[in-house]
């Protein structure tokens, strides 16, 4: 017969054991718990397959509206199976994949997977999108567009009232979505589908910037809509005239291709002589402008000029193309900008030169005659 006091104290030993155990284990769990929590941050997810582009590296890429960066990279093997991965940004955003000179776009909401299905030959016309009902609505908008681009060309798009129309009543359908916002800063080359100049196309753009002003006022884009639709808003009420004396130097503050602002007044105080030029790199004159102001800058940079060059193409990734090539600050006027730089400088047409020496405009000057101008002021 078993001792009742051994049987009580036996009991007491493997009671304590097993609490102390328990909370051990407990401890763990709540441990593990944290590390798996610190090391799994929300993400969204792309893979796909793209055929016929084994060997080659393709691009996820994230805009900052409108200047394009790169996220990652994957370089495509066999049948051209990816994933790539990312971290959620916090708020739904349009990210794009690119092969070569091709692109194409996805729209992410959250922490979703969106699957991609193209061809290395036809990249950026031939694919599916599928995965959220955003990503077909956007598949199904570029689908218009490139439908419309077959039909009438790219310079079409813009007059095609029944094209616009459809987009329209889209984009009124949400327009605080994603898929609005991308609608109305589409270009086909380099020619806007909603033209922030034309007055029923900016109504539109401002029904948008209300909407995310209202119900995401903290997306890092409604301050660039609300801009966007404020600026060329202005614009409507001043006469084409109606602009700054010529003597006057006007801040200028815009960003370079690698992303970094760089302000003209800034860039006039540290130089004896800045060249301000305005022009657009596709055209035809560009490059024999330019091949004069590399000669001017070679001969006359380590003696303090300084080129301040300000690009209006139509076409960023042309802009870009010529831009990292040259040697001197050149910057970037894009849609959200507007036309005041250019209306407070009484710029009517490009090219256009202005001299600036000690911080002041001293004179506007013929691009046939930038030799002789700028050796007066050294």
């Amino acid at each position: 017969m078993h001792n009742p006091c051994f049987l009580l104290k036996f009991a007491e030993i493997i009671n304590d054991l097993t609490m102390k155990s328990l909370s051990k284990y407990i401890m763990c769990i709540a441990g593990a718990s944290i590390l798996f929590s610190c090391n799994n941050k929300p993400e969204w997810k792309v893979d796909g397959r793209i055929e016929g582009a084994d060997g080659q590296t393709m691009y996820v890429e994230a805009s900052d509206n409108g200047r394009w960066y790169v996220l990652d990279s994957v370089e495509l093997k066999g049948a051209g199976d990816f994933t790539v991965t990312a971290p959620a940004s916090g708020y739904p955003d349009i990210y794009r994949l690119r092969l070569g000179d091709k692109s194409l776009y996805f729209p992410i909401d959250s922490i979703e997977t969106v699957t991609v299905v193209s061809k290395a030959g036809a990249f950026d016309s031939d694919y599916t999108i599928s995965g959220t009902d955003t990503a077909e609505k956007l598949m199904a908008v570029e689908k218009k567009l490139m439908d419309a681009v077959s039909k009438e060309g790219a310079q079409g798009i813009a007059s095609d009232s029944i094209l616009k129309r459809e987009l329209s009543n889209l984009l009124l359908e949400n327009p605080s979505g994603i898929v609005s916002y991308y609608i109305i800063n589409k270009k086909i080359s380099g020619v806007p589908v909603f033209n922030p100049e034309n007055k029923s196309d900016l109504r539109l753009i401002g029904a948008v910037a209300n909407a995310f002003d209202i119900k995401r006022p903290t997306d890092p884009r409604t301050n660039y809509l609300k801009n966007l639709y404020i600026s060329n808003r202005r614009a409507y009420s001043r006469p084409d005239t109606l602009v700054a004396p010529e003597t006057s130097l006007i801040e200028v503050n815009l960003y370079d291709l690698k992303g970094k602002k760089h302000s003209l007044t800034e860039v006039a105080s540290k130089n004896r002589v800045v060249l301000l030029n305005f022009t657009a790199y596709g055209d035809e004159y560009s490059p024999a402008l330019n091949i004069e102001l590399n000669k001017i800058y070679n001969k006359y940079h380590a003696n303090g000029l300084e080129i301040y060059q300000i690009g209006f193409d139509g076409n960023e990734v042309s802009w870009r193309n010529t831009a990292r090539n040259l040697p001197w600050v050149t910057v970037y006027n894009s849609d959200a900008d507007g036309p005041f730089i250019l209306r407070s400088y009484n710029i009517g047409a490009l090219p256009a030169t202005y001299l600036i020496s000690n911080g002041e405009i001293r004179e506007r000057v013929n691009e046939t005659n930038l030799d002789q101008a700028v050796a007066k002021y050294m």
